[in-house]
Parts: structure tokens; sequence; C-alpha cells
């Protein structure tokens, strides 16, 4: 009699254990449980840890928390400005309301993977090139408006969308580098142009200071001089100043009333005797002239 309860008590306490057994889930960290019982939602939402529910009657779905980093494939599409480009994108979300996202929609990830490529060409068709080219903070706050607008209802939360990469056909690309090139020589015409007014500037002001003060123009000379001389070169060529040819031209002109001048001019005077005072008004000075421009015919 003591053997028989002994068994049925090992019995029970089996089929107990086996029961525990089959109806023990274990929910981890970062997952949230949906318990069914008989088809249909119940209780709260099961939180991380050990959780028991009724064999065969009811059964736990669970529901991964963490971020999902879902690859959007490359979408080829027209810009506004009809240019053909290919972009790929990567969006960042989460599931926040465990329960939408396992009864309102089928597949979740699939549902926001497929919203995102019809908002990637729908971004792509509205946008011109240079606004995916340099202006994409811009575009990934707005796909990520037009994907997290119908994923709010399944419970899903998208935290970020970023445009990875835009690919353009090779001959827009040769055509963009021409602009590219074209652009960067007119910006450098426009600095030198620009140097060359200012320096002009200052040219003009340096000159003005060195007609106000001559020595400095013979100063700069010698500066230019020392300069030269310093890369040892073979051939020194010296730049003369137009004072100097100016006061060289004065003195090969003749000096008014017969004087004397300097240069050949004076001395061929000096030598025929004219432009000495005994021979200036007097009336012997003509024939003395005549005399001497005869001496010099024969």
């Amino acid at each position: 009699m003591l053997q028989d309860l002994l068994v049925a008590v090992v019995a029970a306490l089996c089929v107990g254990a086996l029961y525990l057994a089959a109806g023990a889930r274990v929910v981890k960290q970062y997952e949230q449980g949906v318990l069914f019982r008989l088809g249909r939602v119940t209780g709260a939402v099961r939180q991380p840890g050990l959780n028991l529910v009724i064999p065969f009657a009811d059964r736990l779905h669970k529901i991964n928390m963490q971020i999902v980093t879902l690859p959007i494939p490359a979408q080829e599409g027209i810009t506004r400005d009809n240019v053909t480009v290919r972009v790929d994108a990567v969006v960042y979300f989460r599931v926040v309301d465990a329960v939408s996202a396992l009864v309102k929609v089928e597949d979740y990830k699939f549902a926001v993977s497929q919203m995102a490529q019809t908002s990637l060409r729908s971004i792509i068709g509205k946008s011109d090139l240079d606004d995916l080219l340099s202006n994409r903070e811009q575009l990934n706050q707005g796909l990520e408006l037009m994907i997290d607008s119908p994923a709010v209802g399944w419970g899903v939360q998208v935290d970020r969308v970023e445009i990875k990469d835009v690919s353009l056909p090779d001959t827009m690309k040769r055509s963009m580098a021409r602009q590219a090139e074209a652009d960067r020589e007119r910006r450098a015409r426009i600095i030198n142009a620009d140097a060359e007014y200012q320096a002009s500037k200052k040219l003009a002001e340096a000159a003005q200071q060195m007609e106000s003060t001559p020595a400095a123009l013979q100063l700069r000379l010698l500066q230019t001089i020392v300069a030269v001389a310093a890369e040892k070169n073979s051939t020194l060529v010296l730049p003369f100043p137009v004072e100097l040819l100016r006061f060289l031209e004065r003195a090969q002109q003749p000096a008014p009333n017969g004087a004397a001048g300097f240069g050949p001019a004076g001395e061929e005077r000096a030598a025929r005797g004219d432009g000495r005072p005994g021979d200036r008004g007097g009336p012997d000075a003509a024939p003395s002239r005549k005399n001497g421009q005869s001496e010099l015919r024969s």
C-alpha cells in the first residue's frame, strides 16, 4: 500500500515536472513575448525572464526589440532634371509595440523594406542631381518621414535613414569633371585678376612715393642690382633712368645766342672761335666767322 502511494507521488511529481518543462519559456533581455491563448492575444506583453504558459493551449511569440539595420537595394530612377541615377540607402528602425508588429502586419521587416524602396524611388524623382550629391541631409529627413508615417501603425519606429551612394553614368561623370575644372579655372582667374589689381594699387602708391623722393628710385635700382648679382649670373643688365637720358639729350642740343654748350657741337664751336666775348656784336665778327667757315671748307 505504501509502495503504491510512493509510486503515485513520484509519478505525479514527474508529470508536474514535465508539465513545467513544457510550459516554461525564457524571454531574453532584448526581447518581448506576446502570448496567444487559443489564437487570441492574452494578457500583457511578457517581459524578459522565465515565463510559464499552458502547454498545447498557449503559444508565446518573441519579438526582437533591438535596432535593426536594413539595407535598401540600389534603386534606379530619373531625377527631376532628367538624369538617370542609381541610389542605395540604409534604414535603422526598431519595434516599439510588439503586439502591433506581430498582429497588424504579416512581416514587419519585409513591409519596412518595401516601403523604403518605394520612398527612395519617389525621392529620386522629386529631387535634382545637385540635391542628391550635396543636399543629402535634407533628403534623408524627407525619406525618414515618408517611411515612418505608415510604419507607426505597424508598431515600428524609424530612427534614421541614410543615403549611402549615388551612381552616375560615365558620360555624366565626365561632364561634371569638365564643369568642375572650368569652375576651378574661373576662380583661379578671378583670384589672379584680384591679385593684379591689388598689386597695381600698391605699385601706384610706390610710384607716387618715388616721385616725391627721386633718391628712392636710385636705391631701388641698387637693390635690384644686388638681387641679380646674388644669383651669380654671367651677364648683368643695368637699366638707365629716364632722367639720365633726358639730361644727355639736353646736352646734345645747341646753346642759345651762340653760347658754347656741352657735347661735340660745343667743342666744334669752341674750335671755330664761336661764342667768344670779343666776337659778339663787333664789326669784325662777320668777317672772322666767314674766314673760319672758308678755312673749314678748304
